[in-house]
């Protein structure tokens, strides 16, 4: 019987984690630079 290949399913959930913090982290940018915009043109118009 085959040995199974448990590092395999580790690196796999570990690259999963890797996509899940960089989206969060570019959402994050996102929603950073647009309250950035917001808040520069509300100063500007006052």
């Amino acid at each position: 019987m085959a040995k199974i290949n448990y590092n395999y399913e580790k690196r796999a959930r570990e690259i999963e984690k890797e996509k899940k913090k960089e989206e969060k982290r570019k959402k994050k940018l996102a929603k950073n630079s647009v309250e950035s915009d917001t808040s520069e043109i509300n100063n500007e118009a006052k």
